[in-house]
Formats: structure tokens, C-alpha cells, sequence
């Protein structure tokens, strides 16, 4: 073999080796990696039935029923767009989880308006908002924290 084909021979094994480990890193997080979306978002976003995804925004006054202790249903809204949460979880809600309060619920979409969750985050202070929330508040004039205007 001459001198520039075996250089370029390792070269291409280098970058085909390359992409075999990114290949593998990216199969191996495909699994960890969990999506935010606002219920606005995903009413056009539309994701895949099943997809595992996290919803946030505010738990809609007068839509909590608790089930049991770790059950419950309730509606997320960022005061535009709901979306109907089923918890079903090993643990029951956190203490601080109340209607007109920010959540972050995690789980699988069942279907267009209805997700199933098995993680609900509740706010753990009076300022607390997922900023993903907060900035789509900010947009619709809606945000009343810290510098809104009053």
C-alpha cells in the first residue's frame, strides 16, 4: 500500500470508529432524556402517544380530585391551553402541591389533552415557577411575580 492510501485507510477507520461511539452514546440517552413542554406547546407540538415527556404549569383551581393517597387527577394550564393530568405514582403528591400553583408533572402523553403521570414536582417556595412557564406568563401579560408590573 502506498503511503496516501494508508493514511487515508486510518482516517476512515478513525471516523468510522467516531461515529460508533457517538452511535452508542446518543442509543444509550435516548432513554434519559425527557422533554419540557408548556400545555400550549404540546397541544401543537403533538408528540408520539407514549412519548415520555415533562409538562409544567399551573394546577387549574377547582380540578384537583384526590383519588388515594397516591392518586389524584388535575388539570395543568398556562391560562390558554389544558391539559387533563392522571397521577398514578409510588409516592403520594408533595405536601406543597395545591391548585393555582406551579407543577411540573412527568410521564407519557395517552392521548391529545390527557397525560399520565408518575413524577409530579410542586413549587418549593413562594417564588417558585419553571421558567419555561414564567417566560410563556411573561408573553401573555399574565405573570404576576417578582417585576411584574401592577
Amino acid at each position: 500500500m502506498r503511503r496516501k492510501t494508508r493514511r487515508m485507510a486510518m482516517i476512515l477507520a478513525a471516523l468510522g470508529i467516531f461515529g460508533l461511539a457517538i452511535g452508542i452514546i446518543l442509543y444509550g440517552l435516548r432513554g434519559n432524556i425527557v422533554l419540557f413542554l408548556g400545555p400550549t406547546d404540546l397541544a401543537k407540538a403533538a408528540p408520539a402517544t407514549g412519548a415520555r415527556l415533562r409538562i409544567g404549569g399551573l394546577v387549574k383551581t377547582g380540578s384537583l380530585v384526590r383519588l388515594t393517597s397516591n392518586s389524584a387527577t388535575f388539570s395543568v394550564t398556562d391560562l390558554v391551553t389544558d391539559v387533563k393530568v392522571e397521577y398514578a405514582g409510588n409516592e403520594p403528591l408533595p405536601e406543597l402541591f395545591r391548585e393555582g400553583q406551579g407543577v411540573i408533572a412527568e410521564g407519557a402523553l395517552l392521548s391529545p389533552g390527557l397525560f399520565r403521570s408518575d413524577r409530579v414536582l410542586a413549587k418549593h417556595d413562594e417564588t417558585y415557577m419553571p421558567r419555561d412557564v414564567a417566560d410563556a406568563l411573561k408573553k401573555q401579560g399574565q405573570w404576576k411575580g417578582e417585576g411584574a408590573s401592577k
